[in-house]
């Protein structure tokens, strides 16, 4: 995560991020889901510009940069990337915490450029959240830790912690917000397609039964510590794909057509729609998206890990 200031304003490049293995344990009694899963953040990136505000208000505007438009979003079967920009909104959910923790009686205004598709498994408002968490800290000089962000960041939601940490990849447990970063891992490259229907993370989760017998990451974080992409690409798996591909077709066509390229390995992020292979190069990725593009599948990323 970037930050930098221009100006009056301060400028947070917020990345998206892919799950290379997510397993659900069960149900906790707080209502979330026990989870482990090794992510990794991409450069696929949302933009948010900050400038205080001579009130104490926080507002939000949100562009659809790179990104379908409102218009288009709220003409389609599923508007799946429609975004809040009001209350309902995580960035703003997270500066109306950080002011709620830390007694800051300050405004804030909020121009968001979204281009990490909704609906897609990708974090885009979880990243969004933990790119005002980091903004704010700095521009209030809160001088808040890490450690500190990060349990604010678990309480607005299971991935906002994961973009605080250190590192481009971790293993993160409980349900997401115990992170655990890979000390090493190779620079990945990837091809994404998020087919234009959006399915609804509560409703992937429903159908999911875990697993008497569950998987762990640690097999794949070995691998990708080790720089072993080929054994590492037999070691990607999520638990909500199958649930996903049932309440969605667009799913089960990606995961059809990804398995006719050549890649190390591929499979859906999160609990969906965004499905992505994993390549050995950049130019692999680009003939591969390239493949992918004339399909017309959905909108098709080409990427690598974020530093």
């Amino acid at each position: 995560m970037r930050l930098r200031q221009s100006g009056a304003s301060w400028i947070v490049h917020a990345p998206a991020k892919l799950n290379l293995f997510l397993e659900v344990l069960g149900k906790r009694a707080d209502g979330f889901h026990e989870l482990e899963t090794l992510m990794v953040s991409v450069n696929l990136f949302d933009t948010l510009v900050l400038r205080q505000e001579s009130s104490t208000q926080i507002s939000l505007r949100c562009h659809y940069a790179g990104c379908v438009s409102r218009k288009v979003a709220a003409d389609s079967a599923s508007a799946s990337d429609e975004v809040p920009d009001g209350q309902d909104n995580l960035a703003v959910k997270a500066a109306e915490l950080l002011k709620k923790k830390t007694g800051v009686d300050k405004g804030i205004h909020i121009e968001l450029f979204k281009r990490i598709p909704a609906e897609a498994g990708l974090a885009g408002g979880s990243s969004d959240a933990a790119a005002v968490l980091l903004a704010l800290n700095r521009i209030w000089q809160l001088g808040l830790s890490r450690d500190e962000l990060q349990r604010y960041a678990s309480e607005i939601g299971s991935d906002v912690a994961f973009f605080l940490s250190e590192s481009p990849a971790a293993l993160c447990q409980g349900r997401g917000e115990i992170i655990r970063p890979l000390k090493k891992a190779p620079r990945l490259h990837f091809v994404i397609v998020k087919p234009d229907s959006g399915l609804s993370t509560v409703a992937v989760f429903r159908q999911c039964r875990p697993e008497a017998k569950p998987r762990g990451a640690s097999k794949l974080a070995e691998y990708l510590q080790r720089g072993d992409l080929t054994n590492a690409g037999q070691h990607l798996f999520n638990s909500l794909q199958a649930p996903a591909e049932s309440l969605n077709p667009d799913v089960s066509r990606l995961i059809k057509e990804f398995g006719r390229q050549p890649f190390v390995g591929h499979m859906m992020s999160g609990s969906g729609t965004s499905c992505f292979g994993v390549c050995r190069h950049r130019d692999e990725a680009r003939m591969a998206a390239a493949r992918l593009k004339a399909l017309r599948l959905g909108r098709v990323f080409v990427g690598e890990t974020s530093s």
